[in-house]
């Protein structure tokens, strides 16, 4: 009987014993959640001196994660994986990130310093009252060209980089939005087309551009347009900006005849751990030093009409990276096109990749 009493005690004790090392362990990890903070960005998209201002401010160790398309970090962030608390998605991926419920909502009582934000960058169609979302930077894409390298005339317009002059020294930026998009402006089309006949007709003219097209690159693009690898590139408004501080030789130019507008925002994803941390990121970043501060060191233009005014004269009077009002009437701001149409876009842009090999 005392066996039996003995092994009934023994037992408790085990249970009592492992009891309390899943409760430890549940409180180590609500502990390691609540110091700190998941951002998953963009690479080289903030400045590291601010993430380090922040830990020592807020308290909060920073772990940061980045990404290179919209399409893998919806992708990561709908698998559930790891728990980002802060993402930096672009406009038509939050819209796309809404449908899908995969964002918090902002809580606008705890938020200081959205007042700063220009009117022109809040409440825009991809969600109506910022509900979701903060903006974090703006930009064009655009045509960057090497003025040492170019045989007569520069390119001002997407048809000119169909010219034979541009045999194999164009560098194309790897995104099927921004390739599929100018192509498609380049014959007059939105660049939210959903007209099959429309896309048929832009791959069938973007073939015949393979052979001059040097390469389809990411962030590769700057320092090969730097070094003077390529005459002209194809990309976005704050790396064409990088380009130009490290090369004189290098303009960079919207096409009159339209480009894209682009919204990149601080949004908060459902599987968050530390909402408080989030609110806290986004409220820092809103503060016009600290806007400013990475407007500079990123090079792309803010949407913080505080910052911007901190900024030097030669960087925001500049109109090929803060484009007046007339130009801006010619941009297209890209819309979620659905799954079924971007898959569409994503075949149709890897066929001319594969094509052009």
């Amino acid at each position: 009987m005392r066996k039996i009493e003995s092994l009934f005690l023994l037992i408790i004790g085990i249970i009592l014993i492992l009891a309390l090392m899943v409760w430890r362990l549940d409180n180590a990890t609500e502990e390691k959640t609540t110091e700190s903070i998941v951002i998953y960005n963009w690479g080289d998209y903030i400045d590291p001196n601010l993430l380090n201002k922040f830990e020592k401010e807020s308290g909060l160790k920073v772990i940061y994660e980045t990404f290179d398309s919209n399409e893998a970090m919806f992708t990561k962030i709908q698998q559930g994986g790891t728990a980002y608390d802060i993402a930096i998605p672009s406009e038509y991926t939050i819209a796309k990130m809404k449908k899908e419920n995969l964002l918090y909502p902002i809580d606008h009582s705890k938020i200081v310093g959205m007042k700063n934000i220009g009117k022109h960058f809040l409440n825009q169609p991809f969600d109506r009252g910022n509900v979701y979302s903060v903006p974090y930077f703006w930009g064009t894409v655009g045509i960057v060209y090497n003025k040492k390298l170019v045989q007569g005339e520069p390119p001002k317009h997407w048809n000119d980089l169909w010219d034979k002059k541009y045999k194999n020294n164009i560098l194309l930026v790897d995104g099927a939005r921004e390739v599929m998009g100018f192509s498609l402006q380049s014959l007059g089309f939105s660049l939210n087309s959903k007209s099959m006949h429309q896309l048929n007709e832009t791959t069938k003219k973007l073939d015949k551009m393979t052979t001059n097209v040097k390469a389809v690159i990411a962030d590769e693009m700057k320092m090969y347009m730097v070094q003077g690898e390529a005459t002209v590139g194809i990309t976005f408004s704050g790396v064409a900006s990088m380009m130009l501080q490290e090369n004189d030789q290098l303009h960079y130019v919207i096409p009159s005849e339209g480009s894209n507008l682009w919204f990149d925002n601080l949004v908060i994803p459902k599987t968050a751990k530390n909402i408080d941390g989030a609110h806290k990121f986004i409220n820092f970043m809103l503060r016009p030093e600290n806007a400013a501060k990475n407007a500079l060191y990123v090079s792309y233009a803010t949407p913080n009409e505080k910052a911007l005014k901190l900024l030097p004269k030669e960087v925001r009077e500049d109109t090929q990276f803060y484009p007046n009002d007339e130009i801006k009437e010619h941009l297209e701001v890209y819309q979620d096109l659905g799954s079924k149409w971007l898959e569409i876009y994503n075949n149709l842009f890897l066929s001319f990749k594969m094509y052009r090999k």
